[in-house]
């Protein structure tokens, strides 16, 4: 059994980004694997040592803010199962929880949990955009939506190069973190669904982490990699 911790599922779910959750767990049990999804918010006690992967999404920046000081209880444990590989996937202004601190709109820090070095900044207008980013972990290039009033300064661990879009703030060369298993990203559409590639690679090293011996069937995304190639050939045909 696959456990998945669906955090903030109901104060963080914007843009359906819980399609990322239902998209892993579909394909999960296409390989004839048993997942168990668990929902949990801040009225609940989170045993995150129970979970193979964590999925955090975007929200509101009210939302946010209001699920900080129950996140912010298990820094300890959270920056201990980053750093011995536990899977962690975060999309969205969700990224912006793992930094050391939000400065908001009035210049006020709001700490955060700290895994990492960097820090948000509220910004007074919003970057959107449609987004083609590189990684080196496989060929082909990543699509997503940018929607995003914050921007990202002293990232040490980009995950994508930015073909086109925004970056982790404007005219950034880099997007995203990933640091061992944790892959965090401003993408959203969600990027599992319109990713085919980047689902498939998750699901493996997910399943490969927790049995190595594992045999894979073939993997039938073939709706998921017609709207991924027909999106890149009228859009970025002269991009990529």
């Amino acid at each position: 059994m696959i456990h998945i911790a669906h955090l903030y599922y109901n104060l963080l779910n914007l843009y359906g980004e819980s399609g990322n959750v239902k998209a892993l767990k579909k394909e999960l049990e296409n390989q004839g694997l048993k997942v168990s999804v668990h929902f949990l918010t801040i009225d609940d006690e989170l045993d995150l040592e129970k979970y193979d992967f964590v999925y955090i999404g975007a929200g509101t920046e009210a939302n946010q803010k209001l699920i900080i000081p129950h996140l912010n209880k298990y820094k300890d444990i959270i920056k201990k199962e980053i750093e011995q590989g536990k899977f962690y996937f975060i999309t969205g202004n969700a990224i912006n929880l793992f930094g050391k601190y939000i400065l908001d709109e009035n210049e006020n820090k709001i700490e955060t949990l700290g895994v990492f070095d960097f820090y948000s900044k509220q910004e007074s207008f919003r970057m959107v955009d449609e987004s083609v980013m590189k990684c080196n972990f496989f060929s082909k290039p990543v699509i997503g939506f940018q929607n995003q009033s914050t921007v990202i300064k002293d990232n040490k661990y980009p995950m994508f190069e930015v073909i086109k879009g925004i970056g982790s703030y404007p005219k950034s060369i880099n997007e995203g973190i990933k640091y061992k298993n944790f892959y965090g990203t401003y993408l959203i559409g969600p990027v599992l669904v319109r990713n085919p590639e980047l689902l498939k690679y998750i699901i493996k090293k997910l399943v490969k982490s927790i049995n190595p011996k594992f045999s894979f069937k073939k993997f039938d995304l073939h709706e998921n990699e017609e709207a991924y190639n027909n999106f890149v050939s009228e859009f970025y045909q002269n991009i990529i």
